[in-house]
């Protein structure tokens, strides 16, 4: 059964309302795997499947592009201490691999605005600006790996749907350092547009 402080903090998405919920019964041991879906943990299980299929037409299609991000498209890249520190963060997304015939190979973002805060057990992280927003929860993992568990928020949306509502929206990933104060969340097979969605991160200051 899903904890309802984790299922609070995945339907509504807001930090203040986490730490109400979790004030008088934070929770224990949280595990990633208790609360994704099986599609997602399918997802998260073909992670070097969706790298294999992506990265060749992303480097066909802008070689030069991939060449100067060695670490961040190195699919083997992952340092230890892998947990994201709360603050503010600059993230960057880049989509690998076409996903039908209507976007690119390789599409590159601009710098948004995220955020990572200190949930406890968890920590949430948001995507603050943009037309799609990822927002959710970053579990503990491994030494070299935390996954994330989330929804999409696109357009003009104030609040993330509840996860595991929509499976088009549900979102996992996760989390590697691949440099001192570097970070990417690697989406394998995100629903929409690519094959692979790489967001690197990096301290605002």
């Amino acid at each position: 059964m899903l904890p309802v402080t984790v299922a609070l903090a995945l339907g509504l998405g807001g930090c203040s309302v986490y730490r109400e919920a979790t004030a008088s019964s934070p929770p224990t041991n949280v595990r990633w795997q208790r609360v994704a879906t099986s599609d997602d943990r399918d997802r998260l299980r073909d992670w070097r499947k969706a790298w294999d299929a992506a990265l060749p037409r992303a480097r066909a299609a802008e070689p030069q592009a991939i060449a100067a991000e060695p670490l961040l498209f190195d699919p083997d890249r992952a340092l230890a201490d892998a947990a994201l520190p709360q603050g503010k963060y600059r993230c960057r997304t880049f989509k690998l691999g076409a996903r039908g015939t209507a976007t690119r190979d390789f599409t590159a973002y601009p710098w948004f605005d995220c955020a990572v805060a200190d949930e406890g057990e968890v920590r949430s992280l948001h995507k603050l600006t943009g037309s799609q927003r990822p927002t959710g929860l970053v579990f503990p993992d491994s030494d070299t790996r935390q996954i994330f568990l989330g929804t999409l928020v696109l357009g003009d949306e104030t609040a993330p749907l509840r996860y595991g509502v929509d499976a088009n929206r549900d979102m996992i990933g996760y989390v590697e350092r691949i440099a001192p104060k570097r970070w990417r969340l690697v989406f394998p097979e995100p629903r929409f547009e690519s094959m692979l969605d790489v967001m690197e991160l990096v301290p605002a200051s």
